[in-house]
């Protein structure tokens, strides 16, 4: 990989070195010439200008000299190492680098090595560029997104402030309902709002703010709606089957509220009249970006006369739709029990770095 460079007479008289000479001096990037020694053998203008160096006493000092005093322990270790495998790379890939002025002052850089075979032997050309547009660039940048992430932050608490005070004031409403029918539409539109308020809260509490762990966030509903629920149902087992999944922000919401309403619908209708039972949930992460949601039980089954397709309730008319603004499907097994299965479309969900299942009780 490296090149030989010697003294040469081209067709029209001029000596090769003069031009190389010329092209080194010319070149927009900071260009220094190093011995395997550590000292710098040669300096272009830019190098000088770079470092603080415009009388040309650049040329002859160490290259130490150019690094930042805490970066010098076992700079001469590297270097030696890179002669010994020398090959045409850049350095310190992955790292922040820096030069050291003649004031004292650094200066953020990217560094270009290219090793040469002279008449003194092998030499290290090393291209320089001064990056500080860039690094400042870089800092508005990150400047910016913090800033842009507080103002998400507030805004998710905002909202799930807003709709706990929404939740409030339906509690309290419901309190002045006596008919029972009417007490029951009031507390399910409590629990809605209170669905997609834990949403909110979830995305404000964790790092990310663009995706929800979806596993996370089943958990915690299906207590809240069991804890919800009128009268308490302590016998009910609850069993949650899920893997490692996170959600787009624009699913999480619908994807609560079908889970909402299919578990609530669980929990009116399958165990009336009996003594204890099993809801079952489960989450996968399929092919193609793609999700499954799975609200199970053992109960005695759906009537014979139902139809997901033309049921008029308000909760299943909201599962209809979420279903189909998730470019979804919704499938429903009659016996043992009933079992109602979502899968979402492509780009709903994504299947997170872990890969692991497990089994837990929400509880």
């Amino acid at each position: 990989m490296s090149r030989e460079v010697g003294a040469h007479v081209r067709p029209d008289g001029v000596h090769a070195e003069d031009v190389l000479r010329q092209i080194f001096d010319a070149s927009p990037s900071a260009m220094i010439l190093v011995g395997g020694d550590g000292v710098i053998r040669r300096a272009n203008v830019q190098a000088g200008r770079l470092f603080g160096y415009e009388d040309g006493s650049l040329v002859g000092r160490s290259v130490e000299s150019l690094v930042p005093e805490r970066f010098r322990p076992g700079h001469a270790n590297q270097r030696a190492m890179y002669f010994r495998d020398p090959i045409v790379r850049a350095m310190g890939e992955g790292r922040d680098l820096f030069g050291l002025r003649r004031d004292g002052s650094e200066v953020p850089i990217e560094i270009g090595l290219n090793p040469i075979r002279t008449a003194a032997g092998l030499e290290v050309l090393a291209a320089i560029i001064d990056i500080t547009p860039r690094k400042r660039s870089e800092d508005m940048l990150r400047a910016s997104l913090r800033e842009k992430e507080a103002l998400l932050r507030e805004i998710h608490h905002r909202v799930k402030n807003n709709m706990q005070v929404v939740s409030s004031l339906l509690n309290l409403q419901t309190d002045n309902v006596a008919d029972e029918r009417y007490r029951g539409l009031f507390e399910e539109c409590q629990t809605r709002v209170r669905t997609m308020a834990l949403i909110h809260e979830k995305l404000y509490s964790s790092g990310n703010l663009a995706s929800l762990d979806a596993v996370d966030y089943t958990r915690e509903l299906l207590q809240m709606l069991t804890r919800s629920y009128q009268p308490v149902r302590t016998d009910v087992r609850l069993l949650l089957e899920a893997e490692p999944v996170t959600l787009d922000l624009h699913v999480a919401i619908p994807f609560g509220l079908i889970l909402h309403e299919l578990v609530t619908n669980v929990m009116k209708h399958a165990f009336l009249g009996r003594s204890g039972g099993t809801l079952k949930v489960e989450l996968r992460a399929l092919p193609d970006d793609r999700l499954r949601l799975v609200v199970a039980d053992d109960g005695p089954g759906l009537p014979a006369d139902f139809d997901t397709a033309t049921a008029r309730s308000l909760g299943f008319r909201m599962v209809r739709g979420f279903v189909r603004q998730l470019d979804g499907e919704l499938t429903v097994s009659r016996g043992p029990g009933a079992r109602f299965a979502v899968e979402c479309g492509r780009g709903a969900a994504r299947a997170s770095t872990s890969t692991e299942p497990h089994q837990t009780p929400p509880e």
